[in-house]
């Protein structure tokens, strides 16, 4: 286990470059026609925009995928918890999928950034940054989220790497290690909880004054884990492997891994623009369907819930081609 660790540690940082220099042409060598009328767009190509176009290639729907090659897990090494996939680098996962894409002569790739969409009498018109304007009888987008890096120094570097949002996609590889919850409140007793299942090694950073209440935090000194109120300066690391927390009055902790929950914001407007509701969490509202409130728009992926991982993106996905499908299939029969 401990050797398993410290070759995903070796490997994190050549991983990350390889992310880095390669985020540019995430998409190159994609296949676009002068086609400007589908059946379906699909706006955003990551896990649930993958499949969602799989589903409708294989019921010979005439599909276009948009994307702009920027997921929000670009800097992650490694994807996990995906069966038959887990451990792989997530640009491998996406370029093996897109890979199998291509035998569908009917799904068409565009590496470009949706920037507007109007609804109009037959369905949706999407216009590109590069100045391309493509209309469908329907819409789909798994266009994701895009995090929020608070400003502390360091935090962005290990975003992915070593401080990480989910300990099913993440809590095995740092499972045993020191570690550290970066929140407060009632986010932080509910994180400590759940953390606690991996490591017994545990701090919350509360940076600055615990808001955690009596009971809260004698529930979680039962269980050992430790609160510290120090301010954080930022976060010390080589290659976005954090090392320790370096504090505002010139203290430091050691960790191996963060937990932490950035706020977010939706990646894409357009959505937005065309009428959809948030929810409360400020996430794009669908039903089981993935359906929105406007009729023959779609989403799905990490844009509609906070069950943040690829294999339930990939599910999001299917069922949103699915029943797009079907929609069609009803008007037209």
């Amino acid at each position: 286990m401990a050797a398993n660790r410290r070759e995903f540690i070796k490997q994190s940082s050549a991983i990350l470059l390889t992310s880095q220099l390669n985020s540019t042409n995430f998409y190159k060598n994609t296949k676009m026609t002068e086609n400007t009328n589908f059946d379906v767009i699909i706006v955003g190509g990551s896990y649930s925009g993958l499949q969602a176009a799989m589903s409708l290639g294989r019921a010979l729907r005439k599909v276009l995928v948009i994307d702009s090659g920027k997921p929000c897990n670009i800097q992650t090494p490694y994807s996990h918890n995906f069966i038959t996939q887990d451990g792989k680098p997530p640009k491998e996962i996406v370029s093996v999928a897109k890979a199998q894409l291509e035998k569908y002569k009917t799904v068409e790739f565009c590496n470009d950034l949706a920037i507007r969409g109007i609804k109009t009498e037959n369905g949706f018109e999407i216009e590109t940054e590069l100045g391309k304007k493509v209309t469908s009888k329907k819409l789909i987008f798994a266009t994701g989220v895009k995090d929020i890096m608070p400003t502390v120094g360091g935090f962005a570097e290990c975003w992915g790497i070593s401080v990480i949002h989910c300990p099913y996609c993440h809590g095995y590889e740092y499972s045993h290690d020191k570690t550290g919850i970066l929140a407060n409140g009632d986010t932080a007793f509910e994180m400590g909880k759940l953390i606690n299942n991996w490591t017994k090694d545990l701090t919350i950073f509360t940076n600055g004054a615990s808001t955690l209440t009596a009971d809260q935090t004698q529930q979680l000194e039962k269980h050992s884990i430790k609160i510290a109120e120090n301010e954080i300066e930022s976060f010390d690391h080589k290659a976005g492997q954090i090392e320790q927390i370096v504090f505002k009055n010139g203290s430091k902790a050691s960790l191996k891994a963060l937990y932490a929950r950035p706020a977010f914001e939706q990646h894409c407007p357009i959505p937005s623009e065309l009428g959809c509701e948030l929810t409360e969490l400020n996430h794009l509202k669908v039903d089981m369907f993935q359906k929105t409130k406007i009729a023959g728009l779609y989403a799905c992926g990490d844009n509609t819930t906070m069950m943040r991982a690829v294999a339930n993106a990939v599910a999001q996905g299917a069922m949103a081609g699915a029943v797009c499908n079907r929609e069609l299939i009803e008007e037209e029969f």
